[in-house]
């Protein structure tokens, strides 16, 4: 579905890219969230009876446990994170020298996260309308209550990420004075935080590995942007080992990804565990680094990279969406669906997922044009940091909060706990919205005054 127009803007940029430019890890960033999508949509088991009663959805990992260890290589979120770390560190040094100290904090929030926040605010609004008419016709029944719970949990990842690139100035700047020290000191305190959690019982200290763990992963990005990282066979075999002797020896499941009705899970919140993964997982690509750069830079290659790239978070946004669109069309049709694992439901599969990704193209073609950058504006106004930092915050928590509660219940006031403050839909997309547009606010120069060069 790429327009002629698309096409040739694909063909340009993927011609005039820079000899200089890490197409390595461009091509990271698409396999990774590739990988994620075709994970969830293999991954979801969803049944019902004909007409949509009782639907259900579970995952395929609990349905047979022993494909949980596939999650090992196939669980790539800390790479998308580890190669966040990479082009943060060169987005941020790249706009303090074009901009006055005072004003490089908004100018570089505003430049990471507005292909970020715009797509997944029309996101937000677009399932809150849904959402809010399928309520006042007094619907939410069968599948259509499922996607009103279900669409929104893939906004977490947005709320992490939303964290890191506001954490990215100080802790580029520990970077910059400590080196590994600044990573091993993320570490220590997921360590710390384990141990807390499981040797005392100490409640809710969990959920700080939401930053130490994710932060780690990212800082890896930052070594990597420095050329830190020599010796990464040895990065992956720790990393292999440390995750290995966690889970056989303690209280972390095999699985890294969360299942239904575990007491324990290695994501959320993340653990040590998950931690060793990511160093793993950090260490086998760096040492894939070689050919992947020249598989890279084929220029077949590096423009499917390009346009992936284009449209990759409109994609990420939707792809559950595609999914849920196409089981709700399978019952509307009058068809039961089949047990997961069985024969018959691994037979259906590359249909189902093949009309999963023809409909997310569907969606992508409808809304990719906000993933657009828009036009830079003036030089931000110096002084600005603390209205561009409020604004993540307000947006961070919007979106974690609305990745919890989800879109049912949203005139209900259903609610949901984040960091333990009960939060209802509504409030979290006020303070998604919010948060976005005090970014923008501050991000944004006075009308007619041109960037400082």
């Amino acid at each position: 579905m790429t327009s002629p127009v698309r096409a040739l803007a694909v063909d340009t940029l993927a011609a005039n890219t820079p000899a200089t430019r890490d197409r390595y890890v461009d091509l990271l960033r698409v396999a990774s969230l590739a990988t994620v999508v075709a994970g969830h949509w293999l991954m979801a088991a969803v049944t019902g009876g004909a007409g949509g009663a009782e639907v259900r959805v579970g995952n395929l990992l609990a349905v047979l446990p022993e494909l949980q260890l596939l999650t090992w290589a196939l669980q790539v979120m800390p790479v998308f994170f580890f190669v966040g770390g990479f082009s943060h560190a060169l987005s941020y040094r790249s706009t303090a020298r074009r901009h006055p100290e005072r004003a490089v904090y908004a100018a570089f929030l505003r430049g990471r996260l507005q292909r970020l926040l715009r797509p997944t605010m029309v996101f937000v609004l677009v399932w809150g309308a849904v959402a809010l008419a399928v309520q006042l016709l007094g619907g939410g029944g069968g599948v259509t209550g499922v996607a009103l719970r279900l669409v929104a949990q893939p906004l977490w990842f947005i709320g992490i990420y939303l964290a890191m690139v506001a954490f990215t100035p100080p802790l580029l700047r520990l970077h910059e004075r400590h080196g590994w020290g600044a990573f091993l000191g993320l570490v220590a305190a997921a360590v710390a935080v384990d141990v807390l959690r499981f040797a005392c019982a100490i409640p809710y200290v969990e959920f700080l590995n939401f930053a130490f763990v994710w932060l780690a992963v990212h800082q890896l990005g930052f070594l990597r942007a420095d050329g830190m990282i020599r010796r990464p066979a040895v990065l992956a075999a720790a990393g292999l080992a440390g995750a290995a002797a966690l889970v056989a020896l303690g209280p972390y499941p095999l699985s890294m990804v969360g299942m239904p009705g575990e007491k324990v899970s290695n994501m959320a919140p993340p653990t040590l565990a998950l931690l060793c993964h990511g160093l793993w997982l950090v260490g086998a690509v760096e040492l894939l680094r070689g050919p992947g750069t020249r598989f890279a830079a084929r220029a077949r290659v590096w423009r499917a990279v390009v346009a992936a790239n284009g449209i990759a978070m409109t994609a990420f946004l939707w792809h559950l969406t595609a999914m849920l669109a196409v089981y709700g069309a399978t019952l509307a049709a009058g068809l039961a669906l089949p047990a997961p694992a069985s024969a018959a439901w691994w037979a259906q599969a590359p249909a189902r997922i093949a009309a999963a990704a023809l409909l997310t193209g569907v969606l992508v073609a409808a809304f990719r044009r906000f993933e657009r950058p828009a036009p830079a504006g003036g030089a931000p106004r110096p002084g600005t940091a603390p209205t561009a930092a409020a604004g993540v915050a307000l947006s961070l928590f919007g979106v974690l909060g609305l990745s919890m509660a989800g879109f049912g219940g949203l005139l209900e006031g259903h609610t949901a706990l984040l960091l333990g403050v009960p939060v209802t839909a509504p409030v979290a997309v006020a303070m998604a919205l919010g948060g976005w547009l005090l970014v923008e606010r501050a991000g944004r120069g006075p009308a007619g005054r041109p960037p400082r060069a």
